[in-house]
């Protein structure tokens, strides 16, 4: 009896760095290390954020006495966002960079890139991410458009649809009913019923069949509008800055 495998999960892992404002005239070398050590730079943005996305990307640190220093020091100018790829890069880049004081850093890892670039606690040069949670969260963060692996399969695949997409695809799917957009086509969809029952386990009663063509650009538009992993503050746009 021949017993089927399923295909090895080989996935490389990621983690978010920062080039923080005081040092990206530094990015060229800062790379070229980056580089070196091993790592794959997958995707770089030379951005600058307002104080309230700052706030956002820094929201675990909220009601510490430095909070307001951070934001306003991470906004005070543009920075350089990289997703950075190698085996373990989320402790190997730590490691690079050494303690969050640079301070400390020039005392104990006199080698490391906060010590060689930073100035003290708060202007420590370079951010990386703690842990896998934290790099994923903080990714998408900052290219919202990127797929962060491992991709879920099994109950984990359930687990994450019922706690991240469910929600919001009920709500759009709510909204959708209500709002009954115009089509000039057939009326149809007779298998999104269906589609709810099977993936949510649970009957998603719609009073009546949205129109095919209209129905679907519709939700599609307010799912780009309403994605939960995009940053919350949207009337302050991320201003890109150029290469």
């Amino acid at each position: 009896m021949e017993i089927s495998m399923p295909p090895p999960q080989i996935y490389v892992e990621k983690t978010l760095a920062i080039i923080k404002p005081d040092i990206v005239d530094k990015e060229e070398e800062i790379q070229d290390i980056i580089l070196r050590s091993g790592f794959t730079i997958v995707q770089r943005r030379k951005l600058r954020l307002s104080p309230e996305q700052c706030s956002n990307f820094y929201v675990e640190k909220y009601g510490k006495m430095f909070f307001p220093n951070l934001t306003a020091y991470m906004s005070s100018g543009p920075l350089v966002a990289m997703i950075l790829a190698r085996h373990k890069a989320i402790s190997y880049w730590l490691e690079l960079l050494g303690p969050n004081n640079s301070l400390v850093a020039k005392e104990t890892h006199p080698d490391s890139l906060r010590a060689i670039y930073g100035t003290d606690d708060l202007r420590n040069a370079l951010h990386g991410s703690n842990d896998f949670a934290a790099a994923e969260r903080e990714i998408r963060f900052m290219f919202p458009e990127v797929i962060v692996e491992p991709i879920p399969i099994g109950q984990a695949a359930k687990d994450y649809l019922n706690l991240h997409i469910m929600p919001t695809l009920l709500e759009g799917l709510t909204e959708l009913c209500k709002q009954k957009p115009a089509d000039p086509l057939r009326w149809g969809l007779p298998m999104l019923p269906r589609l709810v029952l099977n993936s949510w386990s649970q009957v998603i009663f719609l009073p009546r069949p949205p129109k095919v063509l209209g129905s679907q650009i519709w939700l599609a538009d307010w799912l780009l509008k309403n994605n939960p992993n995009k940053p919350k503050l949207c009337h302050h746009p991320i201003v890109e800055e150029p290469y």
